[in-house]
């Protein structure tokens, strides 16, 4: 239950992360520009939503990171197995009884049922 909430939580703030990026724009555009323009101050002025969007978009990417991080410790882990699957395998193939030695090296037997 908790790993379905963190999954949800993740693909949310991704989206946002998203949304935010997308809203930005690299060369002084973008959703800043579009509210300032040439020195006037509107909703804030351009220095403030630059601002709040980049506060947001560093907010929104920690938060992402640590939920990542989190949500590591909400995995369902109902079978824990000890041993690897590398183990498993070698202490298989060492139960398979090796045949004694023979004197005619030439001959190759067959370990497959």
């Amino acid at each position: 239950m908790s790993y379905t909430l963190f999954l949800i939580l993740i693909v949310i703030v991704a989206v946002l992360l998203i949304l935010v990026i997308m809203v930005q724009n690299p060369k002084g555009g973008g959703l800043s520009s579009s509210f300032g323009g040439a020195g006037t101050q509107n909703l804030g002025g351009v220095k403030n939503t630059t601002n709040f969007l980049d506060k947001s978009t560093w907010t929104l990417a920690t938060a992402l990171g640590a939920l990542i991080l989190l949500s590591n410790f909400a995995i369902p882990r109902d079978n824990v197995n000890t041993q690897s699957q590398i183990e498993e395998t070698l202490n298989e193939r060492n139960t398979v009884e090796m045949p004694a030695n023979n004197q005619n090296n030439n001959t190759v037997q067959d370990t497959t049922n």
